[in-house]
């Protein structure tokens, strides 16, 4: 994960862990604020008050 915006595809993918390693080594200790304010700003648009309800979005009701 690089950026908030790959974190939320994951998330509404259905993944309840994403991996933030490779943005730390890139972007410094920084970078986990700015993945969490970039989520919440995500969440916020898309009309979600708790992360739960954005895991697995894109795909509910897929069978």
């Amino acid at each position: 994960v690089l950026s908030a915006e790959d974190a939320y595809e994951k998330i509404r993918a259905g993944a309840t862990f994403v991996g933030l390693v490779t943005g730390l080594i890139f972007n410094g200790p920084q970078f986990v604020e700015e993945v969490n304010s970039g989520l919440v700003a995500l969440l916020r648009r898309d009309g979600f008050t708790h992360i739960s309800q954005a895991v697995g979005a894109d795909v509910k009701g897929v069978q």
